[in-house]
């Protein structure tokens, strides 16, 4: 066999490597509108109604971002049947499967709006808007959680490369990765799948 048709062969699976590797940037030119995806995921949360989350008071989050004892979470268990029957496909796929949606084509990615993220699997507080921040890389960015209790860690090592999994803290889904090529104070960027969260607009919370 040539080096060309080797490269021509093996091409695909570095490019496939490293764009599940490092959540790297799709072409924008497949960016769903903001206005259409908030306009999906909002009927899809109207239709659905183990999705419409209660949300936080200003006064509970602020309570929620001091907790650092794991051991106050409401654990959530299910078996694989009852999550089945609970999501989507898609949403099977990411939260249980540790699958990754696709960049620019999902709901949170262009969400600019005040809220919270609560996880899809459970309505466990996730991140604020006020740490999102636009990674350019077609999948909502955070630099940190909402508080230390909102996720937990895993190492993944798919794909023959080393990464860190963030997962619920509170059922254990999977929400995506995160890497030390983020924004400061932190340097870290959560690199989170929108299949795997709620959000919950500010105005929406304070009704």
């Amino acid at each position: 066999m040539n080096s060309f048709l080797t490269f021509r062969l093996i091409l695909p699976v570095y490019l496939f490597l490293f764009f599940i590797g490092g959540c790297a940037s799709g072409p924008e030119e497949e960016r769903v509108p903001a206005e259409l995806a908030f306009a999906e995921e909002a009927e899809a949360v109207q239709e659905r109604p183990h999705l419409q989350v209660e949300p936080l008071s200003v006064e509970e989050i602020a309570a929620f971002r001091e907790l650092t004892d794991r051991s106050v979470i409401d654990r959530v268990t299910r078996t694989e049947r009852e999550w089945r029957e609970l999501l989507t496909r898609a949403e099977y796929r990411i939260l249980r499967n540790e699958g990754t949606e696709l960049p620019w084509r999902n709901a949170y990615n262009s969400e600019t709006r005040e809220g919270i993220y609560y996880c899809r699997g459970c309505h466990h507080p996730l991140f604020s808007s006020e740490v999102k921040y636009d990674s350019r890389t077609g999948w909502p960015s955070f630099w940190e959680p909402l508080a230390k209790i909102s996720t937990d860690y895993r190492e993944d090592r798919s794909f023959f490369m080393v990464r860190t999994e963030v997962i619920c803290a509170r059922c254990d889904s999977h929400l995506g990765h995160v890497f030390d090529d983020g924004p400061e104070p932190t340097g870290l960027r959560y690199c989170m799948n929108s299949a795997a969260m709620i959000f919950v607009p500010q105005e929406v919370a304070a009704k």
